[in-house]
């Protein structure tokens, strides 16, 4: 779930182009003169509700941006301080196409968490619909902390590889109480560059966001399309407002009710089913080089992995591919199994030349970084971490008994990859978490019906986390994709459109079970 691909085709240019270059916008302070006025007219005293924030009554100044209109507005830096500061959140959007047919503003989130939702629109404008485009207004934004809203900041590039790249042997409680302390130092540089915004870019403060942008654009209700991630930030929404909940499509769905441990079980069974799916289409291929039966050619992929966590590879220009960046590398093409061709191109280069460079690109693909300059073109990377941290609660401390237990329960369920999702401590060292987290859905069950999507086999956010979010929705309905790959709605079928369609357009909530 950590980002939703429309296709690793684009790897060529991803490698070869650097990102756009940006301003340095690391402070939070207000920079919209109209809710600075606003916030000095604040009563003092009494504690202010969300909804009477003085955010709510700001306007929204649009300007041209390319074939978009883009605008900055102003959210509470800490929603339990609704009239307090306030930080950026950039939002921009497509207009309905046919405005006697427009049923308001479809606001749109691509995952992550730390995926770009200004980036989504772009892409899914080409993607949609005649009539969902003709319908709705398609808003992006990037939330609190991530891309062109007020960002964290880390630190340079190096400081990133150091944390996130540096493959970590745990097996004596010094060991683990260093990783604990670098968790702690890494969380503590941020909070040095991004002030307290690192501490308030949970998903609570982020679905409050939504319903300020809700309001600013004039909608009752909040019609909302979110992919992977984005189906736990629409719930949380759906908790908080169910009664402005209007026509939501949760696509990919992330059950973040289920303990850590569980949610890790479920992603590590998901990447080595996909694995296995994939093996199975490249024994069948000319070209495939794997050899052998099923299990063999398994191993060898497992095999592949560990010498790169325990020696290394080399790409073609000396950079070395550790076990991170090879899982990295191998990962991000199972979100869609076109993708496929470049794992198999991956392993090909391995096994006849012993070398990784296309696992190094694939990991900078993967990890939002320039493979030639070594720069990061967005802080998806540790926006991920920072909110997912908050969201996830108190993390119980690792200790070698514990973590060789966690160790084996992955290993249990992913043989190829389950050493590597119990070789590092998680949140474990990361000083903060949220204000406001929802843990449960009740009060959603009041919400209007919601759509929930599952893919049956999404590796990155498993099909069984569909059922069992939509189980604890009661006014959802599930819809099945019968195939591979993260996420449906656009890379699937005409099935999947047209259900997801009819109900954006009509309202038609497609039949309880269908599956496509």
């Amino acid at each position: 779930m950590k980002r939703r691909l429309a296709a690793v085709a684009a790897l060529v240019a991803a490698s070869s182009l650097l990102g756009a270059c940006t301003a340095d916008r690391t402070q939070v302070e207000p920079s919209d003169p109209s809710v600075t006025g606003l916030l000095s007219q604040a009563p003092s005293g009494d504690p202010v509700a969300p909804d009477d924030s003085p955010v709510y009554d700001q306007t929204v100044s649009w300007e041209r941006c390319g074939a978009l209109e883009c605008a900055t507005i102003q959210v509470p830096l800490d929603w339990t301080d609704p009239a307090g500061q306030t930080v950026d959140l950039a939002i921009n959007r497509s207009q309905a196409t046919d405005a006697n047919a427009r049923i308001g503003s479809l606001l749109i989130n691509p995952g992550g968490p730390g995926g770009s939702g200004l980036d989504l629109t772009e892409s899914f404008v080409a993607m949609a619909g005649d009539d969902v485009l003709a319908s709705y207004d398609i808003i992006g934004f990037d939330p609190r902390g991530v891309g062109e809203s007020s960002p964290l900041a880390c630190g340079d590039a190096d400081v990133i590889d150091d944390y996130y790249l540096t493959d970590l042997t745990l097996d004596t409680e010094a060991a683990i109480a260093d990783a604990r302390q670098a968790t702690a130092d890494f969380a503590e540089r941020c909070r040095e560059l991004s002030g307290p915004l690192i501490e308030n870019v949970d998903t609570s403060s982020a679905a409050r966001d939504m319903d300020v942008i809700r309001a600013l654009v004039g909608d009752q209700e909040l019609h909302y399309l979110g992919y992977s991630y984005g189906t736990q930030l629409g719930a949380v929404y759906a908790e908080l407002y169910p009664d402005r909940v209007g026509r939501m499509v949760l696509d990919g769905a992330v059950d973040f009710t289920l303990p850590v441990e569980e949610q890790a079980a479920g992603q590590a069974r998901g990447f080595e089913g996909a694995l296995m799916n994939f093996i199975d289409w490249c024994l069948d291929q000319d070209t495939c080089p794997l050899s052998g039966s099923r299990e063999q050619a398994r191993q060898q992929v497992y095999d592949i992995a560990i010498q790169a966590r325990d020696e290394g590879y080399e790409s073609l220009d000396g950079d070395p591919v550790n076990g991170n960046l090879m899982i990295y590398g191998m990962v991000i093409t199972m979100y869609d199994e076109g993708s496929w061709i470049y794992l198999e191109a991956g392993l090909d280069e391995v096994i006849s030349r012993g070398t990784a460079d296309i696992f190094y690109q694939l990991a900078g693909f993967y990890l939002d970084k320039d493979p030639t300059s070594g720069d990061y073109m967005s802080n998806s990377q540790w926006a991920f971490t920072s909110i997912g941290c908050l969201d996830g609660g108190e993390a119980e401390q690792f200790t070698v008994d514990s973590l060789a237990d966690f160790r084996d329960q992955m290993e249990e369920v992913s043989p190829t990859f389950g050493w590597w999702f119990a070789s590092s401590l998680g949140c474990d060292g990361w000083p903060w978490i949220a204000k406001e987290p929802v843990t449960a859905l009740e009060a959603a069950d009041d919400a209007a019906p919601i759509l929930v999507i599952g893919t049956t086999n999404d590796p990155a956010t498993p099909y069984s986390w569909a059922e069992s979010l939509s189980e604890q929705l009661a006014s959802s309905t599930l819809l099945t994709y019968e195939g591979e790959g993260h996420t449906a709605y656009g890379r699937s079928n005409q099935c999947i459109v047209d259900a997801v369609d009819g109900y954006l357009v009509d309202g038609e909530m497609p039949v309880s079970g269908l599956r496509c």
